[in-house]
């Protein structure tokens, strides 16, 4: 098992807000399919396109801000906020910088 560092309260906030970032992309996902595969509802587009609009606009205010706090290279906040333009990165990504130390107090 690796020694990850433990998360402060700032990291504590990004990995949150990371994981909803990419499970109410997982609902909009689930959402076009019943739209415009199955065919069945437009209620998952309606309810996760909102809920995934607010969670885009936190993570990338979140990003910023902890990337300041934490003082992140350069990179690192590139990254971090590139990662919310593909669906599903960014828990990912959030894993990795917890794993490099990159979310724990300096």
């Amino acid at each position: 098992m690796t020694d990850t560092p433990a998360l402060g309260g700032s990291g504590k906030l990004f990995a949150t807000v990371a994981l909803v970032e990419a499970l109410t992309w997982t609902g909009l996902l689930v959402g076009m399919y019943l739209k415009y595969v199955s065919g069945t509802t437009e209620l998952g587009v309606w309810l996760f396109g909102r809920l995934h609009g607010l969670a885009f606009l936190a993570y990338v205010v979140v990003t910023v801000w902890v990337g300041a706090r934490l003082r992140w290279p350069g990179w690192a906040l590139l990254v971090a906020l590139l990662a919310a333009v593909p669906p599903l990165l960014t828990w990912p990504v959030e894993i990795w910088f917890k794993r490099r130390g990159l979310l724990a107090p300096r």
